[in-house]
């Protein structure tokens, strides 16, 4: 009987990704990994009352489980990197990171240690194999997902891991998790940055950048206002900016932050062209397939996604090396340095790469 390890993080898609894989008579052994330790604005350690509902889950399950500590490797491999992008006034996805470092790696590795054949997570998102390789396909629930955040992937991680519930909507898993008694079944899903949770993000971030007050000014220089540190603000933001109507009288969104003079540099209007651009030039990219999807040089059609609830966009994609550039067909609102552009054909994932400029003209590799 083929051991199945799958990462318990308390809440309901784990809990039936774990009901499901037993029933289909695998041996599955629940772990739940530790990788942030600090209580909520509430005082409460969640991590604590997430172990707890493994506990509880795989109880009913009859199924064995384990807590393992990743926090040295999440503070490494995952942390520090959030913290420099933030320094460098970027916008970074370590929801990313953390996937490819902690779940399909060091928990990967764990797992294999613990006699396991494969491991399971309760994505939303499938894998299966075309043409004897394996592909990541996104999850038939529009909404639920997640392949946006599983691009770093590779095709040997693929091969190891399974997703019961990638071919299941939201309302599907839930109902199962209530037709087995499973204490999680309505329990509210996470949201936000794994380490941060429902906490104010400034004030999370206070505790590790420091304070570097300057001028909020329009593009044509005139002060409007003080920003409290670049690193707290992202292309496109309209709330918290402390700054009211004036001028048109329409809301203020930031536009660009200048890093060099510390200045937030903003402007009025949703639909400002500060705001857009058809171009980007994307780097560290990465392939599921180890291999781009064309030859180096040779432009390429896909689909890509900049932010994860993002419609796909259609463009044309060129790679050399580790560099990529992207041209949308239609212009696009806030691409931000640091976000991953995550590319598609189809219900594939190609692969992505990291935002590092954008513009309105083409660049070139």
């Amino acid at each position: 009987m083929e051991r199945i390890v799958v990462g318990m993080s308390g809440g309901v898609d784990s809990s039936v990704t774990a009901m499901l894989l037993q029933k289909q008579g695998y041996d599955v052994v629940g772990v739940f990994m530790k990788n942030w330790d600090e209580k909520d604005e509430n005082g409460v350690c969640t991590s604590t009352s997430d172990w707890q509902d493994v506990q509880d889950v795989c109880a009913i399950l009859g199924i064995p489980c384990y807590a393992v500590n990743f926090e040295k490797e999440y503070q490494d491999r995952v942390f520090s990197y959030f913290l420099s992008e933030y320094r460098l006034g970027r916008t970074p996805n370590p929801d990313v990171l953390c996937n490819r470092e902690i779940k399909f790696k060091a928990f990967l590795d764990f797992a294999m240690k613990l006699g396991a054949g494969r491991m399971a997570t309760g994505h939303f998102v499938r894998s299966e194999q075309r043409d004897g390789h394996p592909v990541l396909l996104r999850g038939v629930d529009g909404n639920k997902d997640q392949s946006y955040f599983l691009y770093m992937l590779k095709e040997a991680q693929l091969a190891k891991a399974v997703f019961p519930v990638g071919g299941m909507t939201k309302q599907q898993v839930r109902a199962l998790a209530g037709e087995a008694g499973l204490p999680v079944s309505d329990k509210k899903d996470s949201t936000g940055v794994c380490f941060i949770g429902e906490r104010n993000f400034r004030t999370f971030l206070q505790n590790y950048l420091p304070l570097k007050p300057g001028d909020m000014r329009t593009e044509d220089g005139r002060k409007v206002g003080a920003h409290m540190g670049l690193a707290y603000y992202t292309l496109g933001q309209r709330k918290g900016l402390g700054i009211g109507g004036g001028g048109n009288g329409h809301s203020w969104f930031v536009v660009e932050k200048d890093m060099a003079n510390n200045v937030l540099v903003v402007a009025q209007g949703e639909d400002s062209p500060r705001l857009f651009s058809r171009y980007a030039l994307a780097s560290q990219a990465t392939w599921i397939a180890e291999e781009p999807p064309a030859p180096e040089g040779e432009p390429f059609r896909c689909t890509v996604k900049y932010r994860y609830r993002q419609p796909d966009q259609n463009a044309t994609a060129c790679v050399r090396g580790d560099r990529l550039t992207l041209a949308a067909d239609d212009p696009q609102r806030a691409v931000t340095p640091g976000q991953s552009a995550v590319l598609y054909r189809g219900d594939v994932c190609l692969g992505g790469a990291i935002v590092e400029q954008t513009a309105n003209e083409p660049f070139s590799l």
